[in-house]
């Protein structure tokens, strides 16, 4: 029987995940030993780890031994988070380990990708789902952190490293240097703005589309799911703020409203404070990449620098 490698780095990782022939083969050989179909699997390309779909409700997710934290974050969080939400996620079947590759078999989750469904959305529907999230997120962060807590790096700790990476990081994404400019300012001010140690909730730092998804009934589009828990850490909760305000809400008042109203905030806590925080969330962030990501229509030529910025993102 074919064995997995133990690739030393994600580089060498992507080019021998390219060729499905050389993994595809052991997938199917753990799916036959848990008596699941194998007849005819999909297989996701998008996403770090190897996922595969099995007939139309299960899914095999097979994850690299340098990625082990991840199977750790999405083992323990979907434990936790069973029967806890109001919208369904991935049920745990089998967890398993094959050539030192961890791997979970879980439900598949119905309806419409997130990512597919989101552009056809009245303007009203998006109101409605950016407060569904609000509420999910809420939910999310009021379940006990149980082993989450101790996967590093801690939040005091990321938050210091992201900052250390931070101008060298936006400055290799081509931020442009008007942004930039005050940049040194927005880092200074960080430690204070962030509370670094608050307890800690859960946090997915991805409530994207990409990994929601979406259903309608007779009242249109709504919130029908959520999935891939692989990078959640435990922190200070707005973070998980970022990716539906930054991705989502497109600068929209109402928009913003719905999701910091589900989330249990008023519009009154939008306030300068938050903006300035949630500027340097983003800009803190692991994936943040402003020139890729921000929703709002020409925000380079509407914003001179970031504290024009972060009340274009966050409006009053």
């Amino acid at each position: 029987m074919m064995t997995l490698p133990d690739p030393p780095n994600f580089e060498m990782y992507q080019t021998w995940r390219a060729d499905t022939s050389r993994w595809l083969p052991v997938a199917l050989d753990i799916a036959h030993g848990h008596g699941l179909p194998t007849a005819s699997p999909q297989i996701f390309s998008t996403g770090t780890n190897l996922v595969i779909g099995l007939g139309d409700d299960v899914i095999l997710k097979m994850f690299p031994p340098i990625f082990r934290d991840k199977f750790v974050s999405e083992r323990v969080s979907l434990t936790l988070l069973r029967g806890q939400l109001g919208i369904p996620i991935p049920e745990l079947l089998f967890v398993g380990e094959r050539d030192r590759w961890p791997y979970l078999v879980m439900t598949r989750l119905s309806g419409v990708l997130g990512s597919e469904a989101w552009p056809t959305l009245s303007e009203d529907e998006k109101e409605r789902v950016l407060g569904e999230i609000g509420t999910t997120i809420a939910q999310v962060q009021r379940v006990p952190v149980g082993e989450l807590a101790d996967i590093e790096p801690r939040w005091d700790r990321f938050i210091a490293i992201q900052i250390a990476g931070c101008r060298a990081r936006h400055t290799r994404l081509g931020l442009p240097q008007k942004y930039l400019d005050g940049l040194d300012e927005l880092l200074d001010e960080a430690p204070t703005l962030i509370p670094l140690h608050a307890p800690p909730v859960m946090l997915t730092g991805e409530y994207i589309p990409e990994n929601f998804m979406m259903d309608r009934d007779g009242d249109g589009w709504r919130l029908a799911g959520l999935f891939d828990f692989g990078d959640v850490m435990a922190g200070w909760g707005e973070y998980d703020l970022l990716g539906p305000s930054v991705f989502m809400s497109a600068g929209r008042p109402r928009r913003i409203r719905g999701l910091i109203e589900g989330f249990g905030y008023s519009a009154a806590d939008i306030d300068a404070t938050f903006r300035r925080r949630m500027m340097a969330l983003s800009m803190l962030h692991r994936a943040s990449d402003p020139l890729r990501h921000i929703s709002v229509e020409g925000w380079q030529h509407k914003a001179a620098n970031l504290l024009e910025l972060q009340d274009l993102i966050w409006p009053v």
